[in-house]
């Protein structure tokens, strides 16, 4: 998978935000207010059905880096800066949900970057708030923090959500949550992630006793098998987490995400949707986890000790996004209004498969954001 760093990647990746600058911008012009999830046709509106109420931060949040990119000496930062909080202020209310375990997802992406660059500790407030209701999906008996589904069950997606219970416990200094945070991440690498370093997408409890019954799936292929998108939620989430904490379990059990992905995934290092689903059924990728990955590898490559395996991991993200926009900028198809192509949602409910998913395309502008900018360093 490995290549060496060409000197036109910067180009590239800057071409390839500017694009994602001109797509976001025709969003935004086409469907004012709308918060988009995945796309039917190449197109962001319609009537599909969005599963659960997850994806609202991202759309924001890829106006906030936008406008870190930028700068704000720019003239076109303006823009982005309020765009960036005309869609984020409507996700405040949400702060207080309790039904759902994305919260992360929701105000990392936002009001997160937005007191980055203001330090209004209102704004920091609404993070630390989101932080704790999202500590209150605890269960004590098993040890984790329930999903959306159901009580008992546990997903891999709750590890790109945790940092915002760590961040929650460190300004706060909350040891409580601090604990709750470091102990579903214990249960999630004992139960969810394999010897290998592959990953199951949920985890299904008792709830009388908190025991762990079986690995289950939502969206894989089966509840033993390593639904790609998920390998890269453990590969980002556990480094998050091992960045909080610097507990060394969770640099290991990213590192071992990071090299399944590296070992099992074809030279091009776009994943097949299931590492383990039928080989015809294996020739759909999913670009998003390949997104996923790459952000992750260059944040899993700053945060390891070996600078060679750290060298290795940035590499293997630049080869990734150079696959990504050679390969699947939506630029190649006018007609097309995300980014990237052939992302996959929700395999089993057919929905936004093959189309543009609105996590891919935050988590490829965050690769290229923060690529450039070691570049540029």
């Amino acid at each position: 998978m490995i290549q060496f760093v060409h000197d036109s990647d910067r180009d590239l990746f800057e071409n390839a935000i500017q694009f994602a600058q001109k797509q976001v911008r025709g969003v935004i012009d086409k469907y004012p207010d709308f918060y988009p999830m995945y796309t039917e046709g190449g197109k962001w509106q319609h009537e599909g059905a969005a599963w659960t109420h997850w994806c609202d931060g991202f759309f924001p949040g890829m106006m906030w880096l936008f406008y870190k990119h930028l700068g704000p000496e720019k003239p076109e930062s303006r823009f982005w800066f309020e765009q960036a909080i005309r869609y984020s202020k409507p996700l405040e209310p949400r702060k207080m949900d309790g039904e759902v375990h994305d919260l992360g997802f929701i105000f990392m992406s936002t009001y997160y970057r937005w007191y980055q660059f203001t330090r209004d500790q209102a704004i920091k407030e609404v993070v630390l708030q989101a932080g704790k209701t999202m500590a209150q999906r605890f269960n004590e008996d098993g040890q984790y923090l329930r999903s959306f589904v159901a009580e008992d069950s546990l997903f891999i997606d709750i590890m790109m959500n945790i940092g915002i219970v760590f961040y929650a416990a460190r300004e706060c200094n909350d040891r409580r949550l601090r604990d709750i945070a470091v102990r579903h991440c214990n249960t999630t690498r004992r139960f969810l992630v394999r010897g290998d370093g592959s990953t199951a997408h949920e985890g299904i409890f008792d709830l009388q006793t908190g025991e762990f019954l079986r690995q289950s799936t939502q969206q894989g292929f089966r509840g033993d098998s390593c639904w790609s998108r998920g390998l890269g939620w453990s590969l980002y989430g556990f480094s998050t987490a091992y960045e909080y904490s610097r507990d060394p379990r969770f640099l290991k059990t990213a590192e071992d995400a990071a090299d399944y992905y590296i070992t099992y995934t074809p030279a091009n290092g776009i994943p097949p949707w299931d590492y383990n689903a039928p080989l015809e059924s294996r020739a759909l990728v999913d670009t998003s986890a390949a997104a996923i990955a790459a952000s992750g590898l260059l944040r899993l490559c700053r945060l390891i000790p070996d600078p060679m395996k750290g060298h290795f991991y940035w590499s293997t993200a630049v080869d990734i996004l150079r696959t990504l926009c050679n390969k699947y900028l939506a630029e190649s198809d006018p007609g097309r209004e995300g980014v990237l192509k052939s992302g996959v949602y929700h395999i089993h409910k057919g929905l936004g498969v093959d189309e543009s998913v609105m996590w891919g395309e935050y988590f490829f502008v965050e690769a290229l954001e923060e690529a450039v900018r070691v570049m540029g360093s």
